[in-house]
């Protein structure tokens, strides 16, 4: 006898760690829309709206602005896949979490990797990665705006500046921190930038938004023409190396999303429709606004949290708006209060990794989730599930501090 399945039928969850979120209903009633065919005029109109929505959320004029189907790893991918050939040399600062991811799939296309380090909690100064410019002389420094492992955002604004001056690519994985922090692509020199849904945008993980300068798609398309060299039996002796994966091989993709649409994949529909409208939704609000928000929020969440007696974690100046990292109390089990929060409040917040884990709890103020109401109840439930456990707090403290904030009262 087969085994029987009910149906999908989620617990409610506020997810208020460091992402995923919960996705903006209209969000989930785009995803819900019927598919047509990849070619059908309706789509490829998609397609190009998509583009142009994106050229918005990025600050960019390129034209090459366009989805990777997967998660936000896909989206590094195949920047990283498509541009760094065996040997080349990447330099990477890393500060959390998601700098060792960049690290990693850089090592796996052959480069030769370079990292600064500084302690987690901590941003680099531009001195600090002009000088190793200067030293290593790279093809690309690979950076993150923020990683949610720290809570940090680091500062991005004299970066291009600092690589045109050395003819180095500059790219930014700012997944978790693009509409909830400024982001200006052309005005900070962006050469590619990819990002994902499942944190400000305000959507579910599973498609990448990318933006890509000229000057970074004439690099690729120099390997599209030793590709078709190597496999030309008349230049077997080329130097150069091919992209290596099929489904991350960028000048391909930008065919099939470019006026010819050459077939590359099938375009995953559903999340096409997704994408479009997140950032729908946020233009719709304005994007000054949108950033706005998620400060305001983000302030009023860190106020209850000192209401609370909790120890912020991290440079405050140079912390991301939409994600807040604090100290668990000594003698409080961390994972007993997330798990309080989790099955007798329904809400979510997170932990952290490597040698934080277990140190900190991040709490998210993000995308759908950025509001005062999920701000104040994950607050309210915090207090009691701390108050239960021993923890030494002001009662109702939390609350009044956020309230000041967004009552404009908080110094």
């Amino acid at each position: 006898m087969s085994e029987s399945f009910d149906q999908i039928n989620p617990p409610p969850r506020l997810l208020m760690g460091p992402g995923p979120i919960n996705a903006d209903p209209r969000v989930l009633r785009a995803m819900s829309a019927q598919l047509v065919g990849q070619y059908d005029p309706a789509m490829t109109s998609y397609m190009n709206e998509t583009m142009a929505l994106y050229r918005q959320i990025f600050e960019t004029q390129n034209q090459w602005t366009l989805l990777i189907d997967g998660t936000s790893r896909a989206g590094i991918e195949s920047v990283l896949v498509s541009a760094l050939e065996p040997g080349d040399k990447v330099l990477v600062p890393v500060f959390g979490r998601f700098g060792h991811l960049l690290t990693e799939i850089a090592h796996r296309c052959g480069a030769e990797v370079h990292t600064l380090d500084v302690e987690w909690g901590q941003v680099f100064t531009p001195d600090q990665i002009e000088d190793a410019i200067k030293t290593i002389r790279p093809k690309m420094l690979a950076v993150v705006q923020g990683d949610t492992a720290t809570t940090m955002l680091q500062p991005l604004e004299e970066l291009g500046a600092i690589c045109q001056r050395y003819d180095v690519l500059l790219y930014s994985d700012a997944t978790a921190s693009i509409v909830g922090n400024a982001f200006k692509a052309d005005e900070w020199g962006l050469d590619a930038v990819s990002v994902g849904l499942q944190k400000c945008l305000g959507g579910p993980s599973g498609s990448a938004p990318i933006t890509l300068s000229d000057r970074f798609v004439d690099v690729i398309n120099q390997r599209r023409h030793i590709e078709a060299g190597i496999r030309d039996a008349h230049h077997q002796d080329s130097q150069g190396q091919i992209i290596r994966s099929n489904y991350f091989d960028l000048p391909m993709i930008l065919d099939y999303w470019g006026e010819e649409r050459l077939n590359h994949h099938t375009e995953a529909s559903s999340m096409l429709y997704c994408a479009r409208e997140c950032a729908r939704i946020v233009l719709q609000e304005g994007l000054e606004n949108t950033i706005a928000r998620h400060k305001l929020n983000g302030d009023a969440m860190r106020a209850g949290a000192e209401g609370l007696n909790l120890k912020l974690f991290g440079d405050q100046a140079n912390k991301m708006n939409n994600v807040l990292g604090v100290y668990i109390p000594e003698g409080v089990d961390g994972e007993a209060v997330r798990q309080s929060m989790l099955l007798d409040f329904g809400i979510e917040i997170g932990t952290s990794f490597g040698h934080l884990k277990g140190k900190i709890w991040r709490i998210g103020t993000m995308g759908y989730n950025a509001r005062k109401d999920a701000v104040l109840t994950t607050l309210s439930a915090l207090e009691n599930v701390l108050r239960r456990m021993g923890h030494k707090l002001p009662q109702g403290e939390g609350i009044d501090r956020a309230m000041a904030v967004y009552n404009g009262e908080a110094s």
